[in-house]
This record gives structure tokens, sequence and C-alpha cells, in this order.
């Protein structure tokens, strides 16, 4: 996707997106159910993307834009979409396994019941039973019953391997589908929505356990007209190449996200303000070291900068409160000249 449609529906300039893809809906006759406005504000928003390629396609060839074409388009290009196709196909497989499982113990109970009615009907053979004859009638009954349960029960087992191994696959299958839906496909970090749960868990734990919690907002300098000079896939580049550096400095239990665009957001659980005004240093001055060179052609792009801002939670405090006391100090590093970290607890504001 050449622009960050979220971050663009988030802010300012998604009313001028919702009027457009509304006035658009109007003039091809599309109705403008919420999955339509979806469609369509993608359209509008990220018109090099994907979705708005083969939205045009369609509406140049003239096709009927109907509710089975959007459910389509929803399916092969809107990640909520593909997410929730992904889970409904795995429970249905579930669903199936869980079916011919059940049934295979019914089989088996069913045999069970059989094998011991005829053992009561052998017990009471044997009581009546006047000859040898008799008696070799009623045990090769019995070897015959215990044959059948013994098939019956080695069959059952292996259907019960087999629908482990089945569950497990799903359950592997679902993982990932759980981390698609929370991984940023740019750039391998957790995208804006795991961050946002991520955020709301390590409060909780942050007023459970009485620890500090400290966030931080990160943002690349000067990102849009590099972007303008460069193009949009060179801009990609640098991204991935600044997330990679605050993903190896933000592991684990740090967190980090891509916040949306050239934004990054991290999650310091258990560590003070001045911990992470040391860790945010290290990752400014590892981005700005690199000479970066355009994999294209190898010309040289010279050096990128990060701003970044911090802020620890208070006691009782939102995460949304911290997240923009941390955006307050990222604005003073813009405006105090740029590559620079701003430790929000120092700031006048803070006190």
């Amino acid at each position: 996707m050449s622009g960050d449609v979220e971050t663009t529906l988030r802010g300012p300039e998604a009313y001028n997106v919702a009027r457009k893809a509304l006035e658009l809906m109007e003039s091809h006759h599309v109705w403008p159910t919420p999955l339509n406005y979806e469609l369509w504000s993608h359209y509008v928003a990220d018109p090099e993307g994907a979705l708005a390629i083969e939205l045009g396609r369609l509406i140049s060839l003239g096709e009927p834009l109907t509710e089975n074409v959007s459910e389509d388009l929803a399916a092969a290009f809107l990640a909520k979409a593909r997410l929730n196709e992904q889970i409904r196909d795995a429970g249905d497989q579930l669903s199936k396994e869980l079916d011919s499982v059940s049934k295979a113990i019914q089989s088996a109970q069913k045999s069970n019941v059989a094998y011991g009615e005829t053992l009561a009907g052998a017990s009471k053979g044997l009581s009546n039973a006047e000859d040898v004859g008799q008696v070799k009638a009623m045990v090769d009954s019995l070897s015959a019953a215990t044959r059948r349960v013994q098939k019956e029960n080695k069959s059952l087992e292996k259907r019960l391997a087999e629908s482990t191994s089945e569950v497990q696959r799903l359950r592997e299958h679902l993982e990932q589908v759980r981390r698609d839906a929370t991984t940023d496909g740019l750039t391998n970090l957790a995208n804006r929505r795991a961050f946002d749960d991520e955020l709301m868990r390590a409060c909780a734990d942050a007023d459970a356990n009485g620890m500090p919690l400290t966030l931080a907002v990160l943002d690349i300098d000067h990102f849009k007209s590099f972007n303008d000079t460069w193009g949009h896939q060179t801009g990609d580049q640098v991204i991935r190449y600044v997330a990679s550096v605050i993903g190896r400095l933000g592991a684990t239990p740090r967190f980090s996200a891509r916040y949306g665009g050239e934004e990054f957001a991290m999650i310091f659980p258990g560590e003070d303000a001045a911990l992470v005004e040391t860790c945010l240093q290290e990752i400014r001055e590892e981005v700005a070291s690199r000479m970066l060179k355009r994999r294209s052609t190898n010309e040289d792009l010279g050096t990128v900068t990060i701003s970044a801002g911090l802020a620890t939670r208070r006691e009782g405090e939102t995460g949304n409160c911290v997240l923009e006391r941390a955006d307050e100090a990222l604005y003073t590093s813009k405006r105090s000249g740029r590559n620079r970290v701003t430790n929000g607890e120092k700031l006048p504001a803070a006190a």
C-alpha cells in the first residue's frame, strides 16, 4: 500500500475522504452500506493500492457493483474480511472434525454395549450349559465379540490420534491468523490494533503489580519530503530500516509497534523514564549512524533521523492519557530541531 490508509482514516483528512467516497458511491449507484463505505473509503484514501486498482478496473469495464462483488473485493483486499473468512473456515473444519470424532465415539459405545450384552448372555448360558459343545460355542462367540470390540477400539484410538493431530494443525493455523491480524505487513512489528490491546493489558498489569510503565512515540524526521523526493518504495525501505532498529532494541518484554505511517510506538513495562530515555537515545543514534542507499539504483540517500518523546504513567492514568503526553514530548522534539529525544517527565507541564 503506497500510503497508510488507517492513519488517513483516523485523521482530519478522513472527512474529505468520507465525502468523496459517498459522492462516488452515489454516482455509481452503490448503496452506502458499512461494507461499501469501507471499500470506497479505501479506494479514495489509497488510489494506488491494489483495491483501488481492481475497483477501477471493474468500473472501467462497466461491471455492476453488486453486493456479491463488494463481498468478493472485501475478502480479497480488506484484512478484517480476510481474517473473518479464515476464522470461519477454520471453525467449519473444527466442527467437521469434532462431528467425525463424536460419531466414532458413538460407534465405539454401541460396540461396548453390545459386548456387555454378549457377556451377560454368555454368563447366563454357561450357568445353564449341559455339555462341552455348548460351552465351546459360547467361548467362540465371546472370542469373536472380543475381537470385534478390540478392532473397534483400535479404530477409535487411530481416529482420536488423527483428530488430535488435525486439531493441533487448526490451532496452529488460527495462531498464525491471529499473528497476521496483529502484525504490520511492511515492518513485521505489531500493528496499531495490537498496540492498543497491549497497552490496555500493560496498564492493568501496572495497576496490579505497582510497577512503572513508560510509553514512547517515535517519528521519522522530514519523511514526507523524503518520500516525495525518492518515491514510496524507497520510503518503505526507510520505514523498514527504522523498524528493524526499533524492533531489535525494543524486544520483549518491551513492545514495539508501527503506529501509523512513519510513526512508531513502544511500551516499556517496569521501566522508568530515565531507563527509557537511554534506550531511545540508543535507537536515535543507531538510526542516524548509517548512510542509506537506494536498493534499485545504489544511489546515496544520505542519513535518516528520528525524533522521540516519552512519558511515564501516573497511578490510575489511562493508556491514552500517557500516550497523549508522550505525543506532546515528541512534538517538543520536533519543534526543538528534530533528531532528539524529549523526556516528557522533565517538561514544565509534567509538574
